[in-house]
């Protein structure tokens, strides 16, 4: 029988008009970024988070922490595949995700299957086994407000052999 493990993960960032917008280790036209550590990329920090936290391995804080000097400006994607290589040597593989993208503006739909790509080959998995949505939050909250972003999301983790 296939062990399986499930993983959820959220992250949001604020906007930062002295930041370039990058979601799914894609750069996006808009006239703000994400304010973060790293290169704030607020959906790969959610991935990060629920592939770890798939295996309870703990948060992307524990092992790429915001105080380290080393991940200053860190391309989030290599910290994407860096908590992958803790899930394969454990005897994993991803199964699926669904990634879940919270914003106002800018609007996601032309970025959605660049995104999808660049995580497939972030993770040499398959793109039809990864999802992103985006959606908006009625205009309510601070997503609403356009202060900044949140992402919701879920992986499936499968046990090799």
């Amino acid at each position: 029988m296939t062990r399986i493990r499930i993983g959820y993960g959220y992250d949001v960032h604020p906007f930062s008009e002295t930041r370039e917008l990058i979601l799914g280790g894609i750069r996006i036209p808009y006239p703000m970024g994400l304010l973060g550590h790293s290169d704030a990329d607020a959906l790969l920090h959610a991935l990060t988070d629920a592939i770890l936290g798939a295996l309870a391995l703990g948060d992307i804080g524990t092992h790429f922490p915001d105080t380290d000097p080393q991940y200053k400006g860190a391309d989030s994607g290599i910290l994407l595949q860096d908590a992958y290589t803790m899930v394969r040597a454990r005897g994993y593989r991803l199964g699926n995700a669904d990634m879940t993208v919270v914003c106002e503006k800018p609007k996601l739909k032309p970025y959605i299957n660049p995104i999808r790509k660049r995580i497939a080959s972030l993770l040499d998995v398959g793109e039809e086994d990864l999802s992103v949505k985006a959606t908006t939050h009625e205009k309510m909250g601070f997503v609403g407000r356009e202060e900044g972003i949140a992402v919701h999301a879920v992986v499936l983790l499968m046990e090799e052999g």
